[in-house]
């Protein structure tokens, strides 16, 4: 597999998962452009790709605006000539339960993560539609889009908004030949460093020692780098029959995310009353209710953390 001619961009790529995104799709032989809000960050990303034989460039601008997106696939055309790879990486959180989630809150994670996707996908898209030979887009989802996550409401919804816009993505762009597919990866970053059930396989990552089994098989959890081959797989021509999948991958493991399905169905001849559904919906439907939000086994005793 090789990436040789191609080039990419990935948003928010400065650093944790989305710099090694894009030191893996440098490494595969793409030209890349990162992305990132500061300028010293941007510029040590794009020297780290460059010490390793790679080629970067580098736009210094948050994501969300249409101005951005622009200046992104201009970047990309100004200086490689062409665009082949779109990653939407960039994000930001702003975590606190509802009753107490303000306006800003809200809105600063939807514009970064769902208007920021939605406006570097329409540009990029154009682009690709344009130059008439394909492409690759690859958006970044995430666990809680999938199944929740206390404190996280405007993360989940941007999260689960960018699934559904690759689905329909995967339909609109399917006879220009570009597939549009997201990617759910579960790796330790700054985040998972404050939880402690991860203690043991943050302390591990931090000495340079592989995670315990327990972390990267039974969880799938892992780190960046782990995540990151399936962002290559996913932007090479090897994977050209692949979109429209939610795809997860962390530590040892590789998941596919299943489309939305009727899980139990019931009819009622004539339609449904209150009455009826207070009668049958309990040992009908309500038999099969979806649990929510991600359930993880117990620490067995030795990944316990330290006690404070």
């Amino acid at each position: 597999m090789s990436l040789a001619g191609k080039v990419a961009i990935v948003t928010g790529s400065g650093r944790g998962l989305g710099l090694a995104y894009a030191q893996e799709l440098a490494r595969q032989g793409a030209a890349v452009v990162i992305n990132d809000v500061d300028e010293n960050t941007a510029a040590d990303a794009v020297a780290s790709i460059e010490a390793a034989g790679g080629t970067a460039t580098a736009v210094v601008a948050p994501v969300g605006p249409t101005e951005t997106a622009k200046q992104l696939v201009d970047a990309a055309f100004a200086e490689f000539g062409r665009l082949d790879i779109l990653v939407t990486n960039a994000g930001v959180l702003r975590d606190t339960v509802l009753w107490k989630m303000s306006d800003d809150d809200f809105d600063t994670v939807i514009n970064v993560h769902l208007r920021g996707t939605f406006t570097c996908v329409r540009e990029a898209a154009t682009r690709m539609r344009e130059q008439g030979e394909g492409g690759r887009i690859i958006c970044i989802g995430s666990p809680t889009g999938q199944r929740g996550n206390f404190g996280q409401t405007n993360y989940a919804a941007a999260k689960a908004g960018i699934v559904g816009m690759v689905r329909t993505w995967a339909l609109e762009l399917k006879r220009a030949g570009i597939t549009a597919n997201a990617v759910i990866p579960v790796a330790a970053t700054a985040m998972t460093a404050t939880v402690p059930y991860f203690h043991a396989a943050m302390e591990a990552d931090a000495q340079g020692e592989a995670m315990p089994d327990f972390f990267r098989h039974t969880l799938g959890f892992g780190t960046a780098a782990d995540v990151a081959p399936l962002i290559a797989y996913l932007a090479s021509d090897d994977a050209s029959g692949v979109t429209g999948q939610a795809v997860g991958i962390g530590g040892d493991r590789l998941q596919l995310w299943s489309h939305p399905e009727p899980v139990a169905t019931e009819y009622h001849e004539g339609g449904w009353t209150p009455e009826a559904l207070a009668e049958k919906f309990p040992s009908t439907i309500g038999e099969q209710a979806q649990s929510v939000g991600e359930q993880f086994p117990p620490l067995p005793e030795e990944l316990q953390p330290p006690q404070a």
